[in-house]
């Protein structure tokens, strides 16, 4: 038996393999490097010399080429050889040689698969019968990219072609069209048409610049958190943007960090800007006498920190230098982890059911295995580990434990969300952490009045308030809903003989705190109202003689319903949807 998600992995891995034919059928100065599969398909690198090499327009030869060879291609075979016939097999091609002496070196065997007379140097993992197996239109050629060799900038830049890959056309079809509908949502130009955030030359790559109506998104944001948090036992705290850099040499940052820190000099001393706020909520803590009594203790502070990010990587909202975490951090007892767990899930479970984004999300427990270096006691990790679990299974998780995939200084869970149309994202964590509090010399004084360390829980609910701004911007296609509207409510009276009517209306509707323009008569109806509709205002009110008249509202909503309605209906209406923070 072998699970969906292996077979596709096999389908995927087998095509890359294909791929590698196809261009050295047409390409035989190409030297074939690494082909895996990915995450919706497949690539191999290349390295083409000075040789022709393909570009976009090449893809739909290629493919058709791979189409064709499928059909020979029905079952595999496998060879174990010595390092000696795999050198003399791949003699030509220094990127295989590496591979086959690294393998050798680590003591690892060497295996050549053949399909349709085809070999590869290859661990193994594909289709049976790919001729069989594969749908020969679930998948096609997508891009062609440059990539460095082994990702290191300081090696030859390789080709990379991409591939998609599903199981049957009919998926590939829908990938595709979200494909589409992610262009036409993409944040960076939803961004700029409709004013939420910019970027300049002068102040730097990854360093955004909100503007007013974006800062309203973040700010309602950040409120919500807050709400979320604050009879839950949190207190707020605030954190210096600079540090010396003695608080990250004790905290194991300035090591574990290096390249990523933005150092800054004073007269006297070197400062870091800080990457992270633990360690200096880790300094709030210490300041005072904490008993068993008085735990858990826990902050929130949502907190700008900097990273250095290559700048190739920089993109938007969603990778970027300046990093707001949501940050919380609690410090509790060993027994207290699986109740403050659940405390945090019921939290993101509320926070994410809000934005539309909790159904089929998924969590990663992540455990320590038996290869990594990991920090604290083995009593204490497997009681955190079990807290997680508990906390997890009680709280009804999608979760899959996933070993040797914990933090070194701790197990976590990793929450993952799909947007509006189907694309998954990394974005609430939980952490347990024993390194710091051991780092710190953090302790409290038990029950039997002897020094304890706390365990200090990581927890961000969006991961980061930039990111997630692109996400939301991303998922809502720009059409928030009202409660995350920059603007609610447009008023567009028909002529100028309507504006005392309108002014009324606007005056009532900001005594209540919605936030509403007015459009006066300068342009055409229709064209102030197609400009409103490209904003994409929730509500529209247009008044006319007739609504004067009859003390009414016309609203018309961004998917086009007309209603007519009274002010304080209207109020009443939009009030609600606010204050209930409905997604519509």
């Amino acid at each position: 038996y072998m699970d969906k998600s292996q077979k596709l992995h096999n389908l995927r891995h087998t095509l890359a393999h294909l791929l590698a034919q196809a261009i050295l059928e047409k390409y035989p100065h190409a030297k074939p490097t690494l082909g895996p599969p990915v995450e919706n398909g497949f690539y191999y690198d290349f390295d083409f010399g000075d040789g022709n090499a393909p570009g976009k327009d090449d893809l739909p030869i290629i493919e058709k080429a791979m189409r064709q060879s499928l059909k020979k291609w029905t079952n595999w075979t496998c060879e174990t050889v010595s390092p000696e016939k795999a050198k003399e097999q791949f003699a030509d091609n220094e990127y295989k040689l590496e591979i086959i002496d690294n393998l050798e070196k680590n003591g690892e065997p060497i295996t050549l698969y053949t399909c349709g007379g085809f070999t590869d140097l290859c661990r193994g993992g594909h289709s049976e019968n790919p001729a069989k197996d594969i749908d020969e239109y679930s998948f096609m050629l997508h891009k062609v990219a440059g990539a460095y060799w082994r990702g290191d900038e300081k090696n030859k830049m390789l080709t990379r072609i991409y591939g998609l890959a599903f199981e049957t056309k009919k998926d590939l079809g829908e990938y595709l069209i979200m494909l589409e509908e992610a262009k036409k949502r993409d944040h960076r130009k939803l961004g700029k048409e409709l004013k939420l955030f910019t970027s300049s030359s002068l102040v730097g790559a990854g360093l955004p610049l909100i503007q007013p109506k974006g800062m309203i998104i973040r700010k309602e944001i950040e409120d919500y958190l807050w709400e979320l948090h604050k009879n839950r036992g949190y207190e707020r705290v605030w954190t210096p943007h600079i540090t010396k850099e003695d608080l990250y040499i004790k905290s194991g940052h300035a090591d574990k960090f290096g390249d990523e820190l933005f150092k800054v000099y004073g007269k006297e001393d070197k400062f870091f800007i800080k990457p992270m706020n633990c360690p200096h909520h880790m300094q709030i803590f210490m300041d005072n006498q904490f008993s068993y009594r008085d735990m858990p203790v826990r902050y929130f502070e949502p907190a700008t920190v900097y990273r250095d990010e290559k700048s190739g990587q920089l993109g938007g909202l969603t990778r970027v230098r300046s990093i707001t975490q949501d940050d919380g951090h609690l410090f509790c007892r060993v027994d207290q982890i699986k109740e403050e767990v659940s405390t945090i899930v019921s939290i993101i479970k509320t926070f994410y059911a809000t934005m539309g984004m909790i159904d089929e999300y998924t969590v990663q427990l992540s455990l320590r295995g038996p290869n990594g270096q990991y920090l604290g006691d083995d009593t204490v990790w497997e009681s955190a580990q079990k807290a997680l679990e508990d906390a997890a299974k009680a709280n009804n998780l999608p979760y899959t434990p996933a070993e040797d995939e914990a933090a070194f200084y701790g197990p976590k869970l990793d929450f993952m969300f799909k947007d509006a149309i189907g694309r998954s994202w990394q974005l609430a964590t939980i952490q347990c952490d024993f390194n710091l509090p051991e780092r710190f010399e953090l302790s409290y004084t038990n029950d039997a009045g002897q020094k304890e360390r706390p365990v200090v829980i990581h927890r961000a609910i969006t991961g980061s308030l930039e990111r997630f701004m692109g996400v939301m911007i991303e998922h809502f296609g720009g059409a928030f809903p009202v409660w995350l509207s920059p603007e609610q409510v447009h008023i567009l009276p028909v002529s100028d003989a309507n504006n005392e009517y309108a002014n009324k209306i606007l005056a009532s509707l900001q005594a209540i705190g919605i936030r509403v323009l007015l459009q006066d008569a300068t342009d055409s109806l229709g064209k102030r109202i197609r400009n409103s509709k490209k904003e994409k205002v929730p509500y529209i009110l247009v008044l006319g003689d007739k609504e004067r008249e009859k003390h009414v509202l016309t609203v018309e909503t961004r998917q086009g319903n007309k209603l007519e309605m009274t002010l304080n209906d209207f109020a009443d209406k939009i009030k609600k949807e606010i204050e209930e923070r409905v997604n519509n």
